[in-house]
């Protein structure tokens, strides 16, 4: 017994040793890491990529078979940022320890950052917790009022000017772990302030709101370009870039023998181009098997056909072509463009905030009286900025289209055609000249949102109605409805249920109903 007390008494010693020592902490978990390694995973939770159910939702393209998706817009919960906010917190701390002072690039990014994902996450679903959400000893945080986040969004991207301005004039404007712009703060610095007109233009409902000021805000930025620098052209473009190895584009010769024909173009995208002889349609899509059958040439814009979002899916599949072993069977509507899109593992980038939209925000602001300028040349730019995203300029320009029966593995497995592209003669169409026309610039910005910027396509259609979404069918599902929101997630029911009820019976009457109307939209 003797022995057994001795033993027992060693026992407990060795485990409060342990717990005095902390070796209840687990030795392969990291508790530090540099700025710039929280900076690059940050990042990359900022992209939103092409080709999946996003831009089905923005009504770019179709899925026409099951077994891969489907355009019904039942929603569920929406996927919220708050463990990318979380790390844009923690890049702070950490770029603190490291010896920087308190203004330093990455308290600078963190406030665009920050601004980014709120702005993404309230789009979504209306008001979220937001003061107390980043406080890690509150589990529970109250939400906050769509306006108030709005509020927030552009203070946030006002001291990120302010403080990339700081930092430039005292040459202290060193980091790294960007992906985007290579460690150059006065990209972000434009891409802040493009991203700050986004924003801008979203609360286009509330431009009379004296609290907001937005027209004074929006006049502002354009008036001072010293103060609020912005793009100039694509090449300050906020976009992801693909390679071979590790982040190959979404579509690509892996899996091209999959889905390549599973997919087709949505007329909502589609159809809209070709009615305006718009050669985008060239690159993003290939001529309907049918329409050739019946005697279009390949680079005729009758020759381009998408389906309806709103269609019937077994309908959809129906009338869609399929490959029986010989080649493709004509069908009714149009491909992906798969020499652009599945031939190589690059592809093009995607664009998250880029100069065309500028512009077109700018045309929008000026047409609406917020600023001064020409919101035709602005409207011009943007459309010649969206052409030239697509390698089209004036002259000759070579355009490929899948060939039947071609496997994807090089260029001479696909047709290849030489248009000549006049601009004057596209820009002077009647569809297409700038009748100071609020729906011109807000057709071509969504066309040029094609399979960039994530929701924009979406936000601008639900903001504007324009252009006229595909809806009232059972393809869409929700009654034929385009909805207005996503609902919360699941887990703010269950950890969050008091906040989350009060919140839902401030903006809803206390259902969490997807068509029902947020602030931003009233």
């Amino acid at each position: 017994m003797k022995k057994f007390m001795i033993a027992l008494f060693a026992l407990v010693f060795t485990v409060q040793s342990c717990k005095k020592e902390g070796l209840d902490k687990d030795p392969n978990r990291a508790t530090q890491v540099t700025p710039d390694l929280v900076l690059n995973g940050i990042c990359n939770s900022l992209y939103q990529a092409p080709w999946g159910t996003t831009a089905r939702f923005c009504q770019y393209h179709c899925c026409n078979y099951n077994y891969y998706g489907t355009q019904e817009y039942n929603w569920g919960g929406a996927s919220l940022y708050y463990i990318a906010l979380k790390n844009v917190v923690k890049m702070e701390e950490e770029a603190i320890r490291v010896g920087n002072p308190a203004v330093n690039p990455y308290s600078a990014l963190g406030k665009f950052f920050k601004a980014y994902f709120f702005y993404q996450m309230t789009m979504l679903v209306g008001d979220v917790p937001m003061k107390q959400a980043l406080n890690p000893d509150n589990t529970q945080p109250e939400y906050d009022t769509q306006k108030d986040v709005f509020k927030q969004i552009l203070t946030w991207l006002e001291e990120a000017n302010n403080e990339m301005a700081s930092l430039a004039a005292a040459g202290k404007t060193s980091f790294s772990g960007d992906i985007y712009f290579n460690n150059n703060l006065s990209a972000w610095r434009k891409a802040n302030n493009a991203f700050m007109l986004r924003v801008l233009i979203t609360l286009s409902k509330k431009e009379a709101d004296a609290d907001l000021n937005i027209k004074q805000r929006f006049s502002n930025v354009l008036a001072d370009p010293a103060k609020y620098p912005l793009m100039s052209g694509n090449g300050d473009n906020l976009q992801y870039t693909y390679n071979s190895n590790f982040n190959k584009y979404p579509t690509n010769p892996d899996n091209f023998g999959f889905d390549a024909t599973r997919y087709n173009m949505s007329a909502t995208w589609l159809n809209t181009a070709a009615d305006l002889k718009d050669p985008r349609v060239f690159f993003a899509g290939e001529p309907a098997g049918k329409k050739i059958k019946d005697g279009a040439a390949p680079t005729d814009y009758s020759a381009f056909n998408g389906a309806p979002s709103s269609m019937d899916l077994a309908d959809m599949s129906t009338r869609a072509a399929v490959d029986n072993g010989a080649g493709i069977l004509p069908g009714e509507f149009s491909f992906y463009n798969r020499k652009r899109y599945y031939s190589s593992y690059v592809a093009e980038p995607c664009i998250q905030i880029g100069y065309s939209e500028m512009c077109f925000n700018i045309a929008e602001a000026v047409q609406r009286g917020w600023a001064a300028g020409s919101a035709e040349d602005w409207y011009k730019n943007g459309i010649q900025a969206s052409h030239a995203f697509f390698g089209i300029k004036n002259g000759p320009v070579d355009v490929y289209f899948f060939k039947a029966g071609g496997k994807v593995t090089n260029a001479t497995d696909y047709d290849k055609y030489t248009i000549n592209f006049d601009w004057n003669a596209y820009y002077n169409q009647p569809s297409v000249k700038y009748n100071n026309s609020l729906d011109q610039i807000l057709v071509q910005k969504y066309l040029a949102f094609f399979q960039n910027s994530g929701w924009e396509g979406y936000f601008n259609f639900r903001r504007t109605g324009k252009p006229v979404f595909s809806d009232n069918g059972p393809g869409t599902a929700n009654s034929g409805k385009i909805p207005n929101r996503f609902q919360y997630p699941v887990s703010e029911r269950t950890n969050n249920s008091k906040n989350l009820a009060v919140a839902l019976a401030r903006q809803f009457g206390g259902a969490d109903e997807i068509n029902a109307e947020m602030w931003i939209l009233k």
